[in-house]
């Protein structure tokens, strides 16, 4: 038989994460953002969950052609926009929209030969100071993308830095609409953290707005909030069993390095999964983790293919016993997938992204 290790994409859950974004801007229209293949969970499996999206965004141009090939006819963003002239053709071929963050692009945008002008988002840097125009030099970007004839219409976008965190947003959604108050367009600022703890400000400032990992089940500020206190299902579940079980007295170590030791008699399991599955080797003893639903611990470190766990709050353990690793149990029992990111000193967003080509997936 295969090796027990499992992740099961769930269809429901991500239709009611977007319900629940959609809820928290209810006059915006929504982008499910499907970037690096669906944060990991997979753009072909996720698609029947999101397809009640207004829009879909993204990076990549093959992302973006596997979309339409699963027959998608909706708008589709780039986020980074167009990288070389040639990606101009294919935006024109797929009817992509794309953002425009420098003066190259808008240089790509003279010399592109069309017969159908493009919508395309300008973006402003706001103060995350990665890409776009400072407010400075928005205006004149906008005026030169809107004197061009390939270009039909020009939406409006900015990213925050702080949604997640005590600064907020206040200082850049000022600077945002302090240039660009009177030009025309679709606006689009909000992303997760925006949406859920900025609704009240936010609201009538998004036409658009762009939750990512919210629509995977993660809390855009834990510890802060729980995805549950969000009202958020888990989209991933990382599960396996237990492969071997051993008996530990007083002074006996698991693992390399001996990091743990068991200061009394101890039962512990040995699990089907590592960080050669993606699974964070930096997680450590006291890393949570249900055996057969009830929660209890890892002990050790993380090795390539195995971890160890306590049993002790599962007294009817054995091989083959069922493990989840983050995500839903068959009792209902849910482990977020931000525990075990705070544990590794990490977040939600990388081990969904990070788990490995080996692991089986299903979609369930």
């Amino acid at each position: 038989m295969p090796r027990p290790i499992l992740a099961t994409i769930h269809t429901a859950a991500l239709a009611h994460n977007l319900a629940r974004m959609r809820a928290a801007a209810p006059d915006a229209r929504v982008w499910a953002i499907v970037k690096a293949n669906a944060y990991g969970h997979g753009i072909e499996r996720t698609f029947d969950g999101l397809r009640s999206a207004d829009g879909f965004a993204l990076l990549d141009l093959s992302e973006a052609q596997r979309l339409r090939a699963l027959d998608w006819r909706g708008p589709i963003l780039l986020l980074e926009g167009c990288f070389e002239l040639r990606d101009l053709e294919l935006c024109s071929r797929l009817g992509l929209w794309h953002v425009v963050h420098c003066n190259e692009q808008i240089d790509m945008l003279a010399t592109h030969k069309t017969q159908l002008p493009h919508r395309v988002f300008l973006k402003m840097n706001s103060g995350m100071n990665r890409l776009g125009f400072t407010p400075e030099r928005y205006r004149a970007a906008w005026t030169r993308l809107n004197a061009l004839p390939q270009v039909e219409e020009i939406s409006l976008i900015t990213h925050f830095s702080d949604a997640d965190g005590a600064k907020g947003v206040q200082a850049q959604v000022a600077a945002f609409e302090a240039v660009t108050h009177d030009l025309p367009g679709e606006r689009s600022l909000s992303n997760s953290a925006a949406a859920l703890r900025h609704g009240d400000v936010m609201a009538p400032k998004s036409d658009w707005i762009r939750p990512g990992i919210a629509v995977y089940g993660s809390s855009p500020d834990f510890p802060e909030r729980s995805a549950a206190e969000w009202g958020l299902l888990p989209t991933m579940t990382l599960a396996s069993k237990i492969i071997g079980v051993q008996e530990l007295q007083a002074g006996d170590t698991v693992g390399y390095g001996s990091s743990f030791t068991a200061d009394g008699p101890l039962r512990i399991g040995v699990v089907a999964c590592g960080y050669a599955d993606g699974y964070p080797r930096h997680c450590t003893t006291g890393t949570p983790v249900l055996v057969n639903g009830v929660r209890t611990r890892m002990v050790g470190r993380v090795s390539m293919d195995m971890i160890t766990v306590d049993l002790s709050p599962v007294p009817d353990a054995r091989i083959g016993s069922d493990v989840t690793l983050w995500g839903r149990a068959a009792n209902g029992e849910v482990l977020s997938i931000d525990e075990i990111a705070l544990a590794a000193g990490t977040v939600g967003y990388e081990l969904m992204c990070a788990l490995a080509p080996r692991v089986p997936v299903v979609v369930g």
